[in-house]
C-alpha cells in the first residue's frame, strides 16, 4: 500500500502536467480565433467605411455632374435670349445704299466696310513712313 500514495503522487502529477499543457494548448487555440474574430470584425468594419465612402463620393459627383448640367443649360438659355433679343432690336439699314437690312448683308457689308478702312489706314501708313 506504500506504492498506492506514490502512485497516486505520480498520477496527480502526470494529470496537472496533462492539464498545464491542455490548459496551455487551449489558451493558444483560444488566442488564435479571438485574434481572426478581431481580424474578420475589422475586415468587417473597414469593408463597411469603405463602401461608404465610395457610396458619398458617387452621390458628391452626381450632383457636381447635375449642377454642371444645370449651369450649362443656364448659361446657354441667357446666351440664346441675348441672341434673340439682339436679332430682334436690330436696326433695319437706312443708309441708303441698297443694302436689304437682313443681319448677313448687313455682316458682309460692315465686313467689306472694314477692309477698305483697313487698306486705307495701311496706305496713309506707308505714305507717312515714306516721307520720314
Amino acid at each position: 500500500m506504500g506504492e498506492q500514495p506514490q502512485l497516486a503522487i505520480k498520477r496527480y502529477n502526470l494529470i496537472s502536467s496533462f492539464s498545464c499543457d491542455f490548459i496551455m494548448v487551449n489558451s493558444v487555440v483560444h488566442a488564435f480565433f479571438v485574434g481572426r474574430a478581431v481580424a474578420q470584425a475589422v475586415g468587417e468594419q473597414l469593408e463597411k467605411k469603405v463602401t461608404h465612402t465610395l457610396g458619398e463620393f458617387g452621390k458628391f459627383d452626381a450632383e457636381q455632374r447635375e449642377q454642371l448640367r444645370l449651369f450649362t443649360n443656364r448659361v446657354l438659355e441667357l446666351a440664346n435670349a441675348a441672341e434673340l433679343d439682339t436679332l430682334q432690336n436690330r436696326p433695319v439699314n437706312t443708309r441708303g445704299d441698297g443694302a436689304s437690312g437682313s443681319p448677313i448683308t448687313d455682316l458682309q457689308t460692315t465686313i467689306d466696310e472694314l477692309r477698305a478702312e483697313i487698306a486705307h489706314v495701311r496706305s496713309e501708313l506707308q505714305r507717312y513712313r515714306s516721307r520720314a
